[in-house]
């Protein structure tokens, strides 16, 4: 354990709880201790385990301020785009069936650290995770188009890249304790081998279903009845990302989820990559992104206006950062970060966002 990292969460945590700011604690964000991956990281069978033994570190030394915990954050993208494409660190290009392996084990080390959590927490924890949202959402609110759009929501998918970024084959053993029977055909002899207990370990029962939504994909019934693809026309808005612009994800999103999960649902990421620099006034104007915001969290008010239990949401990000294999071209942040000198600056988007706090929302329809 390394002392120094556990005493600058201690300063972050206080700080926060100083001014009155609630921490949610997200235990792995695809940072991986080097000498663990050597010794064969997510492909180590033991590799479970080792998440296990960090996650009580942790809770142990911040669980007397900290309620809130998330086990994984976007487990299809550091399987996936880490250790199947290898855009993203490690790099990895491994076999479907090795990556379906490290995948079981991901699930195996979220439950793990459940119990963990909840065994070592000195205040009554709240736990959950947060996977990629993969939204889909239908045309029209035919009843037809809605079904589609739901099918498609939870179906594991044609190929087997598509099956690494379902929403079934991550959430069904977490929350069912099974995987999804269409996932199974697809991958066949590549799917993971596991054991009826190994099922009841990922299962671990949990308080909210936290998920990662900033955009979706639109369907609609074909003529033969199955969930067919509406492509954007030409020109429709995208952020810097190229991700489209589609605010109904956050309606769309939330209540498939919640309908299919019988959780609470959290927003625990959501925003945009914006061309933000330091104008000539010294000021950082970014309307673009109050823009998207607004439109974004309208869909989450309409969501929770029809029954939807979604208890919080978190904007992508507060600074500016690191954004992985993308370097530091892209700026999320509502605050400007000079990478250079550290200099932050609050953008336009900052002030905007403090007055949609303050009104609990009601600054949405300004």
């Amino acid at each position: 354990v390394n002392p120094k990292g556990l005493a600058f969460y201690d300063r972050l945590v206080d700080e926060l709880l100083a001014v009155g700011i609630e921490p949610w604690c997200t235990l792995f964000h695809w940072d991986y201790p080097q000498a663990l991956y050597q010794s064969g990281g997510w492909l180590h069978s033991d590799s479970p385990r080792w998440f296990a033994e960090y996650s009580a570190k942790v809770v142990e030394r911040l669980s007397d301020r900290v309620s809130h915990w998330m086990t994984l954050n976007e487990p299809q993208c550091f399987i996936g785009i880490g250790h199947l494409s290898g855009t993203h660190a490690p790099g990895e290009q491994l076999p479907l069936k090795q990556a379906l392996q490290a995948a079981h084990h991901t699930l195996l080390a979220h439950g793990l650290s459940v119990q963990a959590i909840r065994a070592h927490a000195q205040k009554p924890p709240r736990i959950g995770w947060a996977p990629v949202g993969v939204v889909t959402m239908p045309e029209t609110d035919r009843p037809e188009d809605i079904e589609a759009a739901r099918q498609q929501m939870f179906a594991t998918g044609m190929t087997s890249w598509n099956a690494l970024w379902s929403n079934s084959w991550w959430a069904d053993p977490v929350l069912f304790g099974r995987y999804p029977e269409d996932g199974l055909r697809l991958f066949g002899d590549d799917a993971p081998k596991f054991t009826e207990a190994e099922m009841a370990v990922i299962a671990q029962p949990i308080d909210f279903y936290g998920c990662n939504i900033y955009n979706g994909q639109t369907f609609r019934a074909g003529a033969d009845g199955r969930p067919e693809k509406v492509d954007h026309p030409p020109g429709y808005p995208h952020s810097l990302f190229t991700w489209k612009m589609t605010p109904e994800a956050l309606y769309w999103g939330p209540r498939f989820l919640a309908e299919r999960y019988r959780l609470p649902v959290v927003i625990t990421e959501n925003g945009m990559s914006c061309h933000d620099w330091v104008s000539l006034d010294g000021q950082v104007h970014d309307p673009q992104r109050i823009d998207f915001t607004k439109r974004y969290l309208r869909e989450v008010a309409r969501a929770i206006a029809d029954g939807v239990d979604v208890r919080g949401y978190f904007h992508w990000s507060a600074m500016d950062n690191f954004e992985w294999a993308e370097g530091y071209k892209h700026r999320f942040g509502l605050i400007h970060v000079d990478f250079a000198t550290q200099v932050r600056t609050l953008k336009d988007s900052a002030h905007w966002y403090r007055e949609v706090i303050e009104t609990n929302g009601c600054a949405l329809w300004k």
